[in-house]
């Protein structure tokens, strides 16, 4: 397919757009490290957005990769993952605040060492919000490509690296999204610097789903999903 838009998010950048449905994003990690936290939104609807009780209690796993999908809190598809080199994706950690950034890389502001200063994700994230008319208040718990966090059966979560550095995860659009992106540390990540790692998006025209689609047949509540998704776009066909 040829990219119809590619962009290079640098290590504490942000990145938020429109994206219809349709389309693949193929996110690539430059290094190793990577955390991109990922939120959804429907375009049109921003009420509806990721969901990650019910992503992962519908296909009983607390990790996401090939062969997933992120759903709404209303049941329904905003994305899959169609490809994976990576293999496991965090949904549990949370994000990084002002705080915890100072805490274990060092204070640091715009005002004294301007675009060299640490970003944090739930700064970037809701600055993304906020230009699409959107407040704090929409801010949900976000996904985070490239991290692993492992949960143990007593309850606590350890990170654990994992190789990073030219590897992808592709979502393939499902619904009309805001999608928004922050390049910032994962709040488990151990390392005493700051990542230095870019990914970069490249966004195509998806193929379409056939019988034998990956995502489609990963279980039956999924399938429903999809039901669920393609009904409401087509009585929504007509309606401005």
């Amino acid at each position: 397919m040829t990219a119809i838009f590619t962009a290079n998010i640098e290590a504490g950048g942000k990145w938020s757009a429109y994206v219809s449905k349709g389309k693949s994003i193929s996110i690539t990690a430059a290094g190793d490290r990577a955390n991109l936290a990922c939120l959804l939104f429907h375009a049109q609807h921003p009420s509806e957005r990721y969901n990650m009780p019910d992503t992962l209690k519908a296909q009983h796993t607390a990790l996401l990769t090939a062969g997933h999908v992120l759903m709404s809190d209303q049941g329904k598809v905003l994305a899959s993952i169609t490809e994976d080199t990576v293999g496991w994706h965090d949904t549990l950690s949370g994000y990084t605040t002002r705080e915890s950034i100072d805490a274990k890389y060092g204070v640091t502001s715009y005002q004294s060492e301007r675009n060299d200063w640490l970003r944090n994700a739930e700064q970037n994230l809701k600055v993304e919000l906020f230009r699409h008319n959107l407040t704090a208040r929409d801010f949900t718990t976000p996904i985070n490509f490239f991290s692993k966090i492992v949960c143990e059966l007593d309850g606590t979560m350890r990170y654990e690296e994992q190789a990073t550095a030219g590897r992808s995860v592709t979502l393939r659009t499902e619904m009309d999204l805001l999608v928004v992106l922050s390049n910032t540390p994962n709040p488990m990540d151990p390392g005493s610097q700051y990542p230095d790692t870019a990914v970069e998006l490249v966004i195509t025209d998806a193929a379409p789903i056939g019988e034998n689609d990956l995502c489609l047949n990963h279980c039956g509540e999924i399938r429903r999903a999809f039901e669920n998704t393609w009904n409401a776009y087509a009585l929504m066909r007509g309606v401005n």
